[in-house]
């Protein structure tokens, strides 16, 4: 049972990870954090790198099993905890559109954001999965429009990790603010799950930064 094998989120403030426990909170199931200071270069010592060669973060431990990528550790936690509701179950229509977006996520809106971002010249749409950025964000915005979430009007873990995502990327400018995509991050970052998370991970932040300040002052 779930309740018999803790939670360890492998973890990092003000990260993809963020989103990972918002989902944890919303889900209301135990879990513990292994902190890692990422400011301070923890996700690449060896002692994390054989939990994620990547480096990255969100990664997590249930039992024995290890689930590391951010679409993946959201569909384990949410299928874990089907009462939650913050999964369609196999068999429910909304289920083919709650895994596109999911996976759409990775595959297409983190690519052309970053290619966006860097100024790096995308590939031709045939060989390039997004296609090009505007028609990327035309997607999500069609997708949108209806609401009030992605799969109409229940709330599901691809919400979690749409909104979480939207919202930082619009804070610092790597997508345009848009009506429909503000109205939707407010829907997410009003509920009191990220409220909490955003504080302790702001508290969590600024002792991870005099950490490091303290290390460049010592050397």
């Amino acid at each position: 049972m779930p309740s018999e094998n803790p939670i360890t989120l492998y973890y990092s403030p003000q990260t993809r990870a963020t989103g990972a426990r918002v989902l944890l909170e919303e889900l209301g199931v135990p879990y513990r954090l292994h902190v890692l200071n990422m400011k301070a270069g923890e996700q690449r010592q060896p002692a994390y790198l054989a939990i994620n060669p990547m480096g990255k973060v969100p990664a997590i431990h249930h039992g024995d099993e290890l689930v590391t990528e951010q679409a993946a550790v959201y569909l384990y936690l949410a299928d874990l905890f089907p009462e939650a509701g913050l999964a369609p179950a196999l068999g429910d229509p909304s289920r083919a559109a709650y895994l596109r977006w999911l996976v759409y996520y990775g595959s297409c809106f983190e690519p052309a954001m970053m290619d966006k971002h860097l100024k790096r010249e995308p590939a031709s749409p045939n060989e390039t999965p997004y296609s090009n950025y505007e028609d990327m964000l035309a997607t999500i915005e069609q997708a949108l429009t209806p609401g009030p979430y992605l799969t109409g009007e229940t709330l599901t873990a691809a919400d979690l990790l749409w909104g979480i995502a939207l919202n930082w990327t619009m804070m610092f400018g790597l997508v345009p603010e848009r009506p429909v995509f503000r109205a939707y991050v407010e829907r997410i970052t009003s509920r009191p799950a990220f409220q909490k998370v955003a504080a302790e991970d702001a508290a969590l932040a600024a002792e991870h930064q005099a950490v490091v300040d303290a290390m460049n002052a010592a050397a």
